[in-house]
């Protein structure tokens, strides 16, 4: 019976002595540029709503409306009767935007990616994966049943050399912004690599969709790419439109055979209607509100130009996601205690999330930050830097 504890505690042991024990922080507000935590208000550049969408009044009352009708809970599976009209509406609107047949609605995007992966794929097939792809297309390639082998970062002729030795029917995945370093696939070259090879491409936009391409409809937009190169997309809700969970777009047969064999759709809880009647919503102010976009990519090169100025070993990264290479994991949050220190909240990313020795501060830029938060966070980042 000591088995498990004694498992556990060996595990708490050698994420303390490593410098990577992980702790929640519970927020007492909202989400937006300034959030509080443990009774302070602090200057947040470490979440994930890229346009400030969260707490957006609009997004927030439509919720609130929905929940009158629809109630809070879905009360079942998509499947059973748990799929209502806001949910039929999101999945159109999300079709419509990325320019697909259909699309269909997942409660977040680990279960989306796992799901889609395990339903696909078989064994004999192979899956291609980049090598800094996110962990959940790596969980479903490694739970699939197929043979899974990682490509090198971003490079084309690696994947193309195994490719030409993969054996079955073969998929690629890959990010479509790449979560921790911030950089871009380079869909167009890897989707004539696909083509080449006969194999079908999965992007997963988390991180682009919402921002990139017109109307935000994401990366695989942005490289002018359609259903006949990428005929798997991902993306998820909780990044640009600020909710919360995820969608894959594709064909009429894509998603009606992800509809009859994805474990991880037809055995979960619908998202909650109010919640897909806000995504909704959200999803029309990226029409209505171009200037989000426009606000967030003006961000991102001023902090570019004040981090260059300040020779601080920025990542090459133009998206929202601006890592700061620091290395050492023991430094990294050392780092970012002396940032919480001054009232900035910025993460410190260590292994397993990130290789071993690539520890890093994750910055993140909201189109709800501005040019003074910004300039306060570079002078920050000056005066603390050198005695780090």
């Amino acid at each position: 019976m000591e088995a498990f504890p004694q498992r556990l505690r060996a595990v708490l042991e050698e994420r303390r002595a490593a410098g990577l024990y992980r702790q929640c922080q519970t927020l007492e507000s909202g989400q937006g540029p300034l959030v509080r935590l443990g009774g302070r208000e602090y200057l947040n550049f470490c979440s994930n709503d890229y346009l400030g969408l969260a707490s957006h009044p609009k997004v927030i009352e439509s919720l609130r409306a929905a929940a009158r009708i629809w109630g809070v809970g879905s009360g079942a599976s998509h499947l059973v009767c748990g799929h209502s009209e806001p949910h039929r509406a999101l999945e159109e609107a999300l079709a419509e935007l990325t320019g697909r047949p259909r699309a269909l609605l997942f409660s977040s995007g680990y279960a989306a990616n796992t799901g889609i992966l395990h339903a696909l794929l078989q064994t004999g097939d192979s899956v291609l994966q980049d090598r800094l792809n996110h962990a959940s297309l790596l969980d479903g390639g490694l739970h699939s049943g197929a043979r899974l082998r990682r490509f090198a970062h971003n490079d084309c002729a690696d994947l193309a050399r195994k490719l030409a030795r993969a054996t079955g029917p073969a998929l690629v995945a890959v990010d479509g912004v790449f979560s921790m370093d911030g950089d871009s696939a380079p869909l167009g070259a890897i989707a004539r690599v696909c083509e080449q090879h006969q194999a079908w491409l999965m992007v997963d936009d988390a991180h682009g969709f919402g921002i990139t391409g017109a109307d935000g409809a994401g990366s695989v937009a942005a490289a002018g790419l359609g259903l006949a190169e990428v005929p798997v997309l991902m993306a998820t809700l909780g990044k640009a439109l600020g909710t919360s969970g995820a969608f894959v777009a594709g064909s009429e047969l894509l998603i009606e055979g992800l509809i009859q064999s994805t474990r991880n759709y037809i055995y979960t809880t619908a998202m909650p209607p109010a919640l897909a009647a806000a995504s909704l919503t959200a999803l029309g102010l990226l029409r209505e509100e171009a200037w989000r976009r426009d606000q967030l990519a003006a961000l991102v090169a001023a902090f570019r130009r004040g981090a260059a100025e300040l020779g601080l070993p920025l990542m090459a990264a133009d998206s929202a996601i601006q890592p700061l290479l620091v290395g050492d994991a023991a430094r990294a949050v050392e780092l970012s205690q002396q940032l919480r220190d001054r009232g900035i909240l910025i993460s410190a990313i260590r292994p397993p999330t990130v290789p071993a020795g690539t520890s890093r501060l994750r910055i993140t830029l909201s189109a709800a930050h501005t040019p003074e938060q910004v300039e306060r966070l570079l002078a920050t980042l000056a005066e603390i830097w050198p005695r780090a």
